[in-house]
């Protein structure tokens, strides 16, 4: 018999005294939920003087802004917690803290981080942290390259793919990225203004046939353990500090898919700026995101490679040459990637607020125009990419 049930503020508070790790546990009196997303309920546990403590995080059996009609399994919790455990051990400095969790419960403590700012609402207020994407990056390619054949023994690799099975939050990432937005599906989201885009978009068949071979590499490609959803929501900053949340889609896919997903949340930012901030801070804004984008590839890039000479364990990969080979067919799956999630944030279920905010109704429309385009283009050029000061031409070209 399962031993879930949804928890209370009351719970919250009383799992967190068990749990948290705090000294004092009965200073732990109040729960304030807080979260904003689809699939969990986020609990800030306040002590007597009010100040937040720890997290307490429950995964719910269903899509939230839904409801019960989409259920959904509770695995995902351990999935996650699991996940950030694994990264942590790599990269404790970049990934938030699980001090506890339990399976059945679905539930999870982590370290407060109310020090910290999502990035995304500072990004959407034009606030910049020099030292993000070259800590995003690090936090990628530790992550990644650790979790990868490069340094795992195939064998442990094999039994942790088959651990970090995901099946069903795979499923929404499938759909929601590579589906939805290219047919006629009730999950999209868009104004109607843009349908003659959205029109030729669905139309474009040499756009279809690069999007089906992005998904193929997404369901076949089980190259490392991923975050899953590395966008600017999952990503705490402070000044000088950078922690990654929120992994419950990990799994062992494709390398390019995380750093990828990064650069798209970072060209989103480029494309709203126009709408969300004064002409001359938008110009000054678009050009850090472009040297935003250089410093990720760079950071995730050189460490990787470092990495692989160092610390690769199986011999074979460890020919000199292999790694920069490699690393050369994640780029191009990242920048298809990449395309696929200005795309799939524009027009599909998920929306961000670095378009969704701007007020005024013809420039968010711009916005989102160039966001799709920028999109569909970056998808059908992925393979003539060579490197990041390519596509920053690139994306100078096509803005």
């Amino acid at each position: 018999m399962s031993r879930y049930y949804t928890f209370t503020a009351k719970d919250a508070v009383e799992y967190a005294r068990q749990f948290g790790g705090v000294a004092d546990p009965q200073s732990l009196v109040t729960a304030d939920e807080i979260g904003d997303g689809n699939l969990n309920l986020v609990f800030k546990i306040r002590d007597t003087a009010g100040i937040s403590r720890v997290i307490v995080k429950q995964a719910l059996p269903y899509v939230r802004c839904v409801g019960e009609s989409w259920p959904l399994t509770l695995d995902r919790a351990r999935i996650e917690a699991e996940t950030l455990i694994i990264h942590g051990q790599y990269c404790p400095q970049h990934t938030v803290t699980v001090l506890h969790h339990d399976a059945e419960l679905a539930v999870m403590v982590q370290e407060d981080l109310s020090d910290h700012h999502i990035w995304r609402s500072e990004l959407v207020q034009g606030k910049y942290y020099p030292e993000a994407c070259a800590q995003l990056g690090e936090y990628l390619a530790q992550t990644l390259f650790h979790t990868s054949d490069f340094f795992q023994n195939a064998q442990t690799k094999k039994a942790e793919v088959s651990r970090f099975t995901n099946p069903e939050l795979c499923q929404i990432t499938e759909d929601l990225f590579f589906t939805d937005p290219y047919v006629d599906h009730e999950r999209n989201n868009f104004d109607a203004i843009l349908q003659p885009e959205v029109d030729a978009l669905r139309a474009d068949k040499p756009l279809r046939l690069a999007v089906a071979a992005l998904k193929h590499r997404f369901l076949s490609k089980a190259e490392a353990l991923l975050h899953g959803d590395i966008h600017s929501g999952s990503i705490f900053v402070a000044e000088g500090k950078l922690k990654a949340i929120d992994a419950e889609f990990g799994y062992y896919g494709p390398v390019g898919f995380d750093p990828g997903s990064a650069m798209g949340n970072l060209l989103l930012n480029y494309c709203g700026l126009p709408g969300l901030v004064g002409v001359r801070e938008a110009a000054d804004g678009r050009e850090q995101r472009l040297k935003d984008v250089r410093e990720l590839w760079l950071s995730f890039s050189e460490r990787f490679l470092q990495l692989a000479r160092d610390k690769s364990q199986d011999p074979t990969l460890a020919e000199p040459g292999y790694a920069e080979a490699f690393l050369q067919e994640v780029w191009h799956d990242a920048v298809g990637y990449c395309g696929a999630e200005l795309i799939r944030r524009t027009i599909g279920l998920a929306h961000v607020a670095d378009l969704d905010t701007i007020k005024e109704a013809a420039m968010r429309a711009d916005c989102q125009r160039h966001a799709l385009s920028l999109g569909q283009k970056l998808i059908l050029t992925a393979q003539q990419i060579g490197d990041v000061e390519s596509l920053i031409a690139r994306i100078r070209q096509f803005s």
